[in-house]
This record gives structure tokens, C-alpha cells and sequence, in this order.
């Protein structure tokens, strides 16, 4: 249930996990430990009314397989799926503003791998879905609007502090509180932050051609252009979600002109495969910046998606990281759980940090290798990436082997993400 309270009390809630931070990670964590049994409370400093509405988030996230996988399992993608279109192809290229795509390019096609290499769905859908699912478990508080005072974390527990002046008391606390978390700050854990001189240019776009479940990623020297198909909605419109890399003094330019102008810029970087193209909806413009900390964990304490890793968007990759994070986790405290012992010990917390920390820093690596890669307009790169994805594009294990790596589908996976129960 969701509880908000403008009340003050002396409560004490007693619960296993407190999660801090009620994002797309922190509400899809509760929903898989409240599911799983686990005396879970959730609070969110949000206003769950104010979190969906259209102002709030314009982006849309590539939820891939693992992930839908996850969600499956735990019965929260139903409420998902009517907003979820699913990733069919996927057409890589390189090229230039006004000059189209290169002739060699990078394609995936899901009929290789038997099933939708992700879905694309907007972020204020997923939090609807997570809203309608939430209340339905009986394992789970979820306290919102509600901020948290002070953590204290102690050998033999936790004790979280609100801002109405209840306490909720836990084994363990899970930090989902964002790139800038306090609770990771106050935890003493140090991180390595970078920014890139750009920002992400976010818009829903309606265009004449449907899009045919295919998402492009077209490499510009400014930065990456990426346009993600979406359900079509209303039934017979055409719509996708664009990601425009640009520099960050242009981004800020770009959301403000004229419909007309915009989806004249969007023409001459994209093409006029979907036919024409406008704007609907609110625009956004998010700097870009990537982080990584130095450890994941703490006296029980456990760092959760952005709060212990950030991206560059290039790859789409860095909501579905969050979620591998939210699996493992969900698995140790689960395993843990069953065998009799306490959930929060650094046992179990070590193995949580062994499991996602090397998986993240090769995500957090690679799309900053590629991002510097591709955002240039050096002749002799140029051509070296061009001669690479047709390289790729025609060696079918190798392709095989990254599309998989795209789905979310090769590693040490936990059970969620392979679609099996905890």
C-alpha cells in the first residue's frame, strides 16, 4: 500500500529491507522482494501523483529481454505490455549531418535469437505500470511523499529516520537514491565522476511511415542519434522517441524551436525513411555525465543502479544494468534468507558486489570507448568504423554474440533475468 502522512509519530515499522529511493530501480526492487516474501518498505521523497505526469520524465527506456525477463517472473510486465512495443531490428550506422547513413552498417534482426531483442516503453508508462502493481502485494509499504532524515546503520541493524518521525528498522538498506545519493555519501564511498560536453535531447516525435518495430542508433560526429519505435498512440498515429547527442549549447537551443524547425533538424540528421516528422509533447534536455563507485556496499548498506553506476545513453543500457543490479541483489537476500541467515551481513553483500561490480565496469567502459569512438568527424576513424560494423554485420556468430550481450542475456546471470523464480 502506499502510505503518505502529514501527521507526526513515534511508530516504529518493522521491516528486512528498507529501500531508499522509489525510481524505475528502487520500485522495481521492492516489487521483487515484496513478491518474494520479503517484509519490504519503500519510501519515495516523489509524489506519486506528480511522478506521472508528462512533465516529469519525457525519456523512454529500451527495457531488454533479461530485464522483460524479470519482469515476467515477478508479475509486474502485464501492466507494462500494452505500452511496451518490442525492438525487432536493430540498424546501426555511421554518418553525417545532411549527408545520410554510410552504405556499410550494423544490423540485428530478433528472428536470429527467436524472440524481440527488448521493448521500448516510456518512462512515465513504466512508472504507471509499477504503481498499479505495487499495492498489490502484501509484503510491501510504500511511504510517499516521504523523506528520510538520517540512516543509522549498526552491527546488528539499520534505522531509517523520516521526516514525519517514524523510524523504520531493518536488517538492510538499499540505496536507490540517484547519481547524487546521500546515503552513498554518508557512507563514505567515493566514486569516479566525468562529463561529457553534451546533453541528450529527448522528444516523442509523430512521423508518416510506421516504424515497423525497428530502432535506429545513428552515429553523428556530435554524438550519437538514436530513434526508438514506440506503441502507436493513438491506434493509426506513428510515434518513436528520439535520443539526439548534441552538444551541450545546441541541446538547449533545439528544444526551443518551432515544431517545424525541430522536425527539420531531426530530417537532416535522420533521414526521411519514416517520411516527415513533428514534435508532440514536451521536449527535454539532460546533461550527460558517467559515474562508477569504488565499492557497492557498506555496513548494511547496498548501492542500487544510479547510485552506484551512470552511463553514457549510447547503448541504452544503463536503466537495464540498474535492473541486472536489482536481480542480483533480490537473489543473495533471498538465498540468504532461506538458509536461515541475516540478510544484511557482509557475506551476503560481498557476494552481491562480486556478482554486478565487474559487469558495470564493462558497461561504463565500453560506452565510454564508444561514445569517444563515434562522436568525431576524423576521416581515417570514419572509415575504420565503417569497414568495422560491416565486418560485424558479417560474421553471423560474432553479430549472435552481440546481440545477445544487447539483450541482457550472456554472463552469470541471476535467475530472474533467465526468466526462472526466485
Amino acid at each position: 500500500m502506499t502510505a503518505q502522512a502529514s501527521h507526526h509519530s513515534e511508530e516504529c515499522i518493522d521491516a528486512e529491507v528498507v529501500i531508499v529511493g522509489g525510481g524505475l530501480v528502487g520500485a522495481t526492487l521492492a516489487g521483487v522482494l515484496a513478491s518474494s516474501g520479503i517484509e519490504t518498505v519503500l519510501i519515495d521523497r516523489e509524489d506519486p501523483d506528480a511522478v506521472l505526469q508528462a512533465a516529469f520524465d519525457g525519456r523512454a527506456s529500451a527495457i531488454a529481454a533479461g530485464s522483460r525477463h524479470m519482469l515476467e517472473a515477478i508479475g509486474l510486465w502485464p501492466e507494462a505490455a500494452a505500452a511496451a512495443q518490442p525492438i525487432l531490428d536493430i540498424r546501426v550506422t555511421d554518418g553525417r549531418v545532411g549527408r545520410g547513413p554510410s552504405a556499410l552498417s550494423l544490423h540485428y534482426d530478433h528472428r536470429e535469437v527467436g524472440e524481440p531483442l527488448g521493448h521500448i516503453v516510456a518512462n512515465q508508462e513504466m512508472r504507471k505500470a509499477q504503481h498499479r502493481f505495487l499495492p498489490t502485494l502484501d509484503r510491501l509499504l510504500h511511504l510517499a511523499p516521504m523523506t528520510v532524515d538520517r540512516v543509522i546503520r549498526r552491527p546488528g541493524g539499520v534505522e531509517a529516520r523520516l521526516g514525519d518521525g517514524r523510524r523504520v528498522r531493518a536488517r538492510l538498506c538499499c540505496a536507490c537514491d540517484g547519481r547524487g545519493s546521500r546515503l552513498r555519501q554518508d557512507a563514505g564511498i567515493r566514486t569516479t565522476q566525468w562529463t561529457y560536453p553534451q546533453a541528450g535531447v529527448v522528444a516523442t516525435l509523430e512521423h508518416e511511415k510506421p516504424h515497423r518495430g525497428v530502432a535506429y542508433e545513428h552515429f553523428l560526429p556530435s554524438g550519437p542519434f538514436a530513434m526508438l519505435p514506440m506503441v502507436d498512440e493513438p491506434p493509426g498515429t506513428h510515434r518513436s522517441s528520439i535520443v539526439w547527442t548534441e552538444r551541450r549549447d545546441l541541446a538547449q537551443k533545439a528544444v526551443k524551436l518551432s515544431d517545424r524547425a525541430f522536425g527539420q533538424e531531426v530530417l537532416r540528421r535522420f533521414g526521411t525513411s519514416l517520411g516527415d516528422v513533428r514534435p508532440v509533447g514536451p521536449r527535454f534536455t539532460y546533461p550527460l555525465s558517467g559515474l562508477h563507485a569504488e565499492r557497492y556496499i557498506d555496513r548494511r548498506l547496498a548501492l542500487v543502479g544510479d547510485a552506484a553506476h551512470g552511463i553514457h545513453p549510447i547503448a541504452g543500457q544503463g536503466l537495464n544494468l540498474g535492473f541486472r543490479d536489482v536481480a542480483a541483489l533480490a537473489e543473495c537476500i533471498v538465498d540468504a534468507r532461506r538458509l536461515g541467515q541475516d540478510i544484511g551481513t557482509k557475506d551476503v553483500l560481498v557476494r552481491y558486489q562480486r556478482w554486478r561490480r565487474p559487469d558495470n565496469l564493462m558497461l561504463v567502459a565500453a560506452t565510454d570507448s564508444l561514445n569517444r569512438l563515434f562522436s568525431n568527424n576524423f576521416g581515417p576513424l570514419r572509415v575504420a568504423r565503417d569497414l568495422g560494423l560491416g565486418a560485424v554485420n558479417q560474421i553471423g556468430p560474432l553479430k549472435r554474440l552481440f546481440m545477445r550481450h544487447a539483450m541482457g542475456t550472456v554472463g552469470d546471470l541471476p535467475r530472474l533475468i533467465e526468466g526462472r523464480p526466485l
